[in-house]
């Protein structure tokens, strides 16, 4: 699929990032370019060391940011395949800092838009979350209006071949200011701060996200949102599996956290079908319609009132499920 193929990744030092090279580099020895874009010099050298440039031929770095848009088209000379992970992502900092997670996530997204347009690209994947599906943050609302600036792309295309599409998952196991390693940092105090004992959460991990969007690359028609059908996890059974003996003290919801994490919401169902291992949010409208898609993709509409959410999910993982979890993805074993 991409042997033969260039691809760039924005944000592309990030934990996502990583995973997504380590995976192409792997599975596509001929690939014949693959770009890390990013801002931080000190992330890319430090990647490097894992990642060189000498042993793998057609990986580079490329520092920029996506608000400089003459930086990305000229990133973006000979490009096939771009995915979108630049954001900013923390939400006290997007609150207290408002106009430059917009100038990232909603202005960025934007002029990588523009530049792919021009610059003879073919395929664009956009990494959304589940903040964006009704959102309370500044964060969820730059998301969301990234999400809908990705699909409409789609209706400006013209006659390009280009498809813009959009991937939104939730947790990801083990990734940088999530709970687990947070958890694993506290238990050697002996209390383990909780939210809300009602607190849920959805659970993927890195390579399940990497997979989705090559899944992606390959099949998205252009103009869907892609959900993955994951597992959820308590909150309260995380702190559990990480250390029984710890005492977990209720500190209270964090501003603009939701007790449940949302990735599709009722008014979505309207247009969202089931295609198997994931959901799609088909576009209002576009160049094909949802019963074609459907007979091709092989999808289903879901129920009007449909909603996915991590407190109404049917598939909770257990304590014994996440400590082998923890073990297994985060490289540090939660308590025997």
């Amino acid at each position: 699929m991409l042997n033969d193929k260039s691809i760039l990744i924005t944000g592309g030092t990030g934990s996502f990032g990583k995973a997504f090279v380590k995976t192409v580099l792997e599975k596509y020895p001929g690939i014949r370019r693959l770009v890390v874009y990013s801002r931080d010099e000190l992330k890319q050298f430090d990647m490097a060391q894992q990642f060189s440039d000498r042993e793998h031929k057609g990986l580079r770095y490329f520092i920029g940011d996506v608000r400089d848009e003459n930086r990305l088209r000229r990133a973006l000379e000979g490009i096939d395949v771009v995915v979108h992970a630049a954001a900013l992502k923390q939400v006290p900092a997007a609150e207290y800092n408002p106009f430059e997670c917009i100038k990232t996530n909603v202005l960025g997204a934007q002029n990588l838009i523009e530049a792919c347009l021009d610059s003879g690209v073919s395929r664009v994947v956009a990494l959304s979350t589940d903040k964006a599906a009704a959102p309370i943050n500044l964060y969820g609302a730059t998301k969301l209006c990234s999400d809908k600036l990705f699909i409409a792309a789609n209706n400006i295309k013209g006659s390009r071949d280009i498809r813009f599409s959009v991937v939104r998952y939730g947790n990801v196991m083990g990734s940088r200011g999530s709970v687990i390693p947070f958890f694993l940092d506290k238990r050697a105090s002996g209390v383990l701060p909780i939210t809300d004992p009602a607190m849920t959460r959805f659970n993927i991990s890195l390579q399940e996200g990497v997979d989705m969007v090559l899944w992606s690359i390959e099949n998205a028609w252009g103009g869907e949102v892609l959900v993955p059908k994951i597992p959820s996890y308590r909150v309260v059974d995380v702190a559990t599996a990480i250390d029984a003996d710890c005492r977990q003290q209720v500190v209270g919801v964090r501003p603009g956290e939701k007790i449940h994490e949302e990735m599709i919401t009722a008014s979505d169902s309207f247009n969202t079908v089931d295609l198997g291992p994931y959901f799609a949010i088909l576009p209002t409208s576009g160049a094909y319609s949802a019963d074609d898609y459907c007979r091709v993709m092989k999808a289903k509409p879901v129920a009007p009132g449909f909603s996915y959410d991590s407190g109404s999910n049917t598939d909770f993982l257990s304590v014994p499920q996440l400590r082998k979890l923890i073990a297994e993805h985060v490289g540090f074993p939660a308590q025997p």
